[in-house]
C-alpha cells in the first residue's frame, strides 16, 4: 500500500469525502486527489495534519507501520496516551492490565446476552 493508498482507505473508513478532508486540513479536494492517485506527495506538516484528521500516526500514513494500525482503529486520544504508557511497564504489569481489560470486556459480553 503506498501513502495514497492509506489516505484514501482510512478517509472512506471515516466515511469522509475527498472535500471534507481537505477542509479539515486547510488544503483543497484537488490536492487530496492528487495525494491518493500519487500524483503528489504531501509535505511532513501535511502528513502530520492529516494523520490527526484522519486519527492515525504520521508514521503509518507513511510507512504503513503494522504497530501504527491500531492506533487508526482506536479513536480514544487519551486510551492511546494509556496503552503507550501500559508499554512502556514490565511483563508482569503489563500482563495484569491484559488479565483486567480481558474480564472486563467478558463482564460486559456475559452481562450484554442476560
Amino acid at each position: 500500500m503506498t501513502i495514497g493508498d492509506r489516505i484514501r482507505a482510512l478517509r472512506k473508513e471515516q466515511k469522509l469525502t475527498q472535500a471534507d478532508l481537505a477542509a479539515k486540513v486547510s488544503l483543497t479536494y484537488i490536492q487530496i486527489g492528487r495525494y491518493e492517485q500519487q500524483k503528489s506527495k504531501p509535505s511532513a506538516d501535511v502528513v502530520r495534519r492529516l494523520a490527526d484528521a484522519l486519527g492515525t500516526t504520521a508514521d503509518y500514513l507513511m510507512n504503513g507501520d503494522s504497530q501504527a494500525v491500531a492506533a487508526t482503529k482506536v479513536t480514544d486520544r487519551e486510551l492511546l496516551d494509556l496503552f503507550a504508557a501500559v508499554e512502556e511497564l514490565d511483563d508482569q504489569d503489563q500482563k495484569m492490565v491484559k488479565t483486567f481489560i480481558d474480564a472486563l470486556v467478558t463482564k460486559r459480553r456475559v452481562q450484554a446476552l442476560a
